[in-house]
């Protein structure tokens, strides 16, 4: 069992522990287990890495070090003299948000576990040594993360402002802590009031997606904040700065620096440090009820009653006959309640969002509209399809995966039908309606003459679908363990598919400097489609190693 630095100082202040009624020695034991277990799981940032099992294994906190080269970027906020409110603003915006999604997606595990309860309440351990484990659990994930991201610009705000906005900048990341968790803890809390388990799980899953998002964004939008103490701006309160935490929490700063000492400003500085206070105390009031809602986790709610209603009519459309229809209502099934596939994939749906826009980003915060409707920036759409690959690489992975034995005794004359309505229910459960949105965008921001142009998009990636199932490894869906996935025969794999998409959007490039050109290159990808989609599922051309071939009766 590792001895942590941390317990070593907490062992220090015991006394405070024994005082408040915990049996310390227990409470340490129980803490060192938590600890010891957190170096045991992947973070959501490196959940989809190749090599992250290598990188991050031996400690718990082991993604300090991209924390801190972010935290670099503060000191840029940091360094005016001038404009304290809105320079530390922004800073509380950013570290509010990177700290708030990380604790849920990263750290939700540790709030809502009710493994312990199960294991500790059957042994002579009270309720009071728990609770304190688990609350010094999360406080210290919560210091260290945030220490450690604000560490550089907290550092840098001693030799540049004095002690005075160091020690007030220490509080105010101390009073964001508790504001962060509380109100964390209050929305879970307000969720399990009105929703099962499964549902609060379901929304876990979509803050792992906004994070993925936000941080690719923070990082476009953070490049730009260097020039924002040139803009010569003055704060002007306004009603709805009273509802933003992270303008309570760059108040003080403005009456610090001698800014202005307004009614506003006052209010706002005092909203930093008495909602932190009256939030801490409605957690303390409502934590029994808390603990009880919490038992809702270990209920599987209405997870798995969907009637399939939607998945059953899309199967019948785009299906060619029953077996195909089968696997593409079980793909879209599993892809719907497989949790590890969602924690897996989705990220990915994020940066296949943004990254189509995160190149024509310049010109529209230039104000540039006028260049960017006269430009070909519509075929960064063909950027979407970056989910593809890890749809086609990650489809074959389950953590049911011992069911795989089910294809041994299905009386089917080969694979070709299986792969075929798997690659069909990934693309329309998740390729379709991300390309619609961005297509929508697309022709809000250049105009209805793109429309033919999208639909030629939409062809190609189509097409691009069954290169992705030609070029990786074959396998049928969710039939192997997640292990498995840090395999690296799939990077040769995605280079070629990266390359191919790219060639993908040069032909459509060429055909659109043809008079008419579009519309050939669409008469000619509906043809290569329609013997692509043919010919690549056939059951002589569907083997692949590592799996019997299909026959009735096992």
């Amino acid at each position: 069992m590792n001895e942590f630095l941390i317990l070593k100082l907490l062992d220090r202040v015991q006394w405070i522990f024994k005082s408040l009624g915990a049996d310390y020695a227990l409470m340490r034991r129980i803490l060192q287990v938590k600890l010891t277990m957190d170096g045991r799981r992947t973070p959501t940032l490196f959940s989809g890495s190749q090599n992250s099992k290598l990188e991050m294994e031996g400690s718990p906190f082991r993604v300090q070090w991209l924390y801190l080269l972010l935290g670099l970027m503060l000191i840029a906020m940091v360094a005016p003299r001038d404009h304290h409110i809105l320079m530390m603003s922004l800073l509380f915006s950013i570290v509010m948000f990177l700290i708030t999604t990380t604790l849920i997606s990263d750290f939700s595990t540790v709030m809502l576990d009710l493994r312990d309860k199960n294991i500790l309440f059957s042994k002579p351990v009270d309720r009071r040594t728990l609770n304190m484990a688990k609350s010094l659990h999360i406080l210290i994930y919560l210091l260290t993360l945030t220490l450690t991201f604000t560490g550089p610009s907290l550092l840098f705000s001693l030799f540049r402002h004095g002690p005075g906005f160091f020690f007030m900048y220490a509080a105010e990341i101390l009073l964001m802590d508790g504001f962060i968790l509380v109100f964390t803890a209050l929305i879970y809390l307000l969720i399990l009031r009105f929703f099962d388990g499964e549902k609060l799980k379901d929304i876990i899953n979509y803050v792992q997606i906004i994070l993925s998002v936000g941080v690719t964004v923070g990082a476009q939008l953070v490049s730009r904040m260097f020039n924002l103490s040139e803009l010569g701006l003055d704060f002007t309160p306004a009603w709805w700065h009273f509802l933003l935490a992270p303008v309570w929490f760059g108040a003080p700063f403005e009456l610090l620096g001698g800014g202005t000492g307004s009614r506003s400003v006052i209010i706002l500085t005092a909203l930093s440090v008495v909602v932190p206070a009256v939030m801490f105390a409605a957690y303390i009031r409502l934590m029994p009820v808390f603990e009880r809602s919490l038992q809702k986790l270990a209920e599987h709610g209405a997870e798995g009653r969907d009637s399939g209603r939607l998945a059953r009519v899309l199967s019948e459309t785009v299906c060619r006959n029953k077996a195909e229809a089968m696997f593409f209502r079980f793909t879209w099934s599993m892809m719907k309640n497989e949790r590890e596939f969602k924690l897996r994939v989705y990220p990915t749906i994020g940066f296949s969002l943004i990254f189509p826009f995160i190149f024509i980003f310049n010109q529209v915060w230039s104000g540039d509209l006028a260049g960017i409707r006269s430009s070909k920036s519509f075929l960064f759409i063909y950027y979407s399809a970056l989910l593809l690959m890890t749809v086609v690489q990650m489809v074959r992975y389950s953590a049911s995966y011992k069911g795989a034995w089910i294809y041994q005794v299905i009386p089917l004359p080969g694979k070709g039908l299986v792969y075929r309505g798997m690659l069909k229910a990934a693309v329309v459960k998740l390729l379709v309606p991300l390309f619609l949105l961005e297509a929508a965008v697309f022709i809000a921001l250049l105009g209805s003459w793109i429309i033919a142009d999208m639909a030629v998009v939409l062809l190609a990636l189509l097409l691009y679908a069954v290169i992705c199932f030609l070029t990786f490894p074959k396998a049928l869906p969710f039939s192997e363990k997640y292990e498995a996935a840090q395999r690296k025969e799939f990077t040769g794999s995605a280079f070629v598919q990266l390359f191919i998409l790219g060639g993908l959007a040069g032909v459509h490039y060429v055909f659109t400097l043809i008079p008419a050109g579009i519309y050939i290159y669409m008469v000619i990808l509906v043809a290569a489609n329609a013997w692509i989609w043919r010919r690549a599922f056939l059951p002589d051309t569907s083997r692949d190693n590592g799996f019997p071939t299909l026959r009735a009766g096992g």
